[in-house]
């Protein structure tokens, strides 16, 4: 999938859609999503063009990688999560149901969680 730099995210980071942000560095930005599935569901994106993780660790200076990921665990902190735990989700491609094609991670927590996939899928 080719990086479109017309999507939401892309536009949320040149500062031509709002957000409700919670963080924000020279790695990364944080903000609410704007559809909640949990009492807390923020979203965390990278400030460059990638689509998924694996082209982020393939295409990504190792500056970014780390400030990016570290990103990720100050958010969970800064919003009360780590004690009582949070769960991270990055989708990628069409089977996973990725919406918009820059890499974002999901971060959900502010009650307890179900379980992480429908068990109903055939081996």
């Amino acid at each position: 999938m080719a990086y479109d730099p017309n999507n939401i995210f892309a536009k949320i980071l040149r500062g031509e859609i709002p957000c409700n942000k919670v963080y924000e560095d020279e790695h990364a930005l944080a903000f609410h999503d704007i559809n909640p599935q949990a009492p807390v569901h923020v979203l965390v994106i990278p400030k460059g063009e990638f689509v998924s993780m694996a082209d982020f660790t393939a295409q990504a200076p190792d500056d970014l990688i780390v400030g990016f990921m570290r990103a990720v665990g100050k958010v969970a902190e800064e919003l009360g999560l780590v004690e009582p735990g949070y769960r991270t989700l990055a989708n990628a491609g069409a089977n996973a149901h990725q919406e918009v094609p820059h890499l974002h991670i999901h971060i959900f927590g502010g009650q307890r969680l179900g379980p992480m996939l429908d068990r109903t899928f055939s081996a």
